[in-house]
């Protein structure tokens, strides 16, 4: 799978990743942004097959559903149901602090569709989890994937969420208009 990926998304596609998932550590949150098109989820999966990251995502219910809902499941999914208020974020530090591996893929827009402002469900699983966040961007204006060095948060969310936000600073997502910082 790792050389037919790497066929896919560099040669065909022409393609490009800069940094390495982080092999030594067990767990960790990968946030990749901007997520403006399901492209994105493609690039995803070009990466954890690339470079061999046995990453996991959520996504909602309905993708888990027939007939196409086992593929989803095969690839490191887990179905959530959105329409309940369940506290997600303590459902999933929970999933950390049992499994001696864990590395949760996840966009922290939570959405294709343009938002002014990122949900921050990532940065509490992350300090909840004691887990650092690993940003991964999908610059289509440079045709790149950029993956960070392992970010562990401070006592200070402003300054975490400025060192991230900087990260992603002039990156292109496939639909520009909806990517905003």
């Amino acid at each position: 799978m790792k050389t037919l990926s790497k066929f896919i998304f560099h040669t065909l596609f022409g393609w490009k990743s800069v940094g390495e998932c982080p092999k030594h550590i067990k767990k960790y949150i990968i946030i990749g942004a901007p997520h403006t098109h399901w492209l994105d989820f493609l690039l995803g999966l070009a990466i954890k097959f690339t470079q061999k990251v046995p990453a996991n995502f959520i996504g909602k219910a309905s993708l888990f559903k027939p007939p196409f809902g086992f593929i989803f499941k095969a690839l490191g999914g887990t179905p959530i149901d959105r329409s309940k208020s369940a506290n997600r974020v303590d459902a999933i530090i929970d999933v950390f602090n049992k499994k001696e591996q864990f590395i949760l893929a996840l966009s922290p827009e939570g959405t294709r569709k343009r938002v002014d402002k990122w949900k921050t469900g990532f940065y509490h699983i992350a300090k909840g989890a004691n887990v650092p966040i690993v940003m991964m961007t999908f610059d289509f204006g440079n045709k790149q994937v950029k993956i960070s060095e392992p970010y562990y948060l401070t006592d200070n969310m402003e300054v975490d969420m400025k060192f991230i936000h900087n990260f992603y600073k002039g990156v292109k997502g496939k639909v520009p208009e909806d990517f905003n910082l």
